[in-house]
């Protein structure tokens, strides 16, 4: 599957979740914003960076790049977000159907990549694991 097909399929996913949570959704015009929707949730706009996540074999966990890709016909430009970007990003899990909702100042705290571990093998859970559903967060934001 093509990066852009997981990332259209990453994007309805989250629209599906916000509609089923009574919340309003605007898809912006094009792609160069650095958001993809705003959610309007009881007259509140939040604006949110939708990311899909892929398996790591090596690794063993679920990987989410926290860059921004650019690409042209000659290059692929990768750009860190800022925290005027978005409000909240909404990792999606395709093969699980999970999504992980994290606000932007702990998304861009990351480094280059998020490992989200869907595993209860380990002895202590990743701080990821606080974002994981973690729709509530988007409720909680003050006006």
């Amino acid at each position: 599957m093509l990066t852009k097909q997981k990332g259209d399929i990453a994007e309805q996913a989250t629209i599906l979740q916000a509609l089923r949570q009574g919340w309003g959704v605007c898809k912006p015009i094009g792609d160069r914003l650095p958001y993809d929707l705003v959610f309007d949730i009881n007259g509140r706009l939040i604006k949110i960076q939708v990311k899909s996540a892929w398996f790591d074999d090596k690794r063993g966990n679920y990987v989410v790049d926290t860059r921004r890709t650019k690409t042209n016909r000659r290059e692929m430009i990768r750009e860190t977000y800022s925290p005027t970007d978005f409000d909240f990003a909404v990792v999606y899990i395709d093969s699980l159907h999970v999504f992980y909702v994290i606000p932007v100042q702990c998304f861009v705290a990351y480094g280059s990549e998020i490992h989200l571990v869907e595993t209860a093998k380990r002895q202590r859970k990743p701080k990821s694991a606080l974002f994981r559903e973690a729709w509530s967060l988007l409720g909680d934001r003050p006006v």
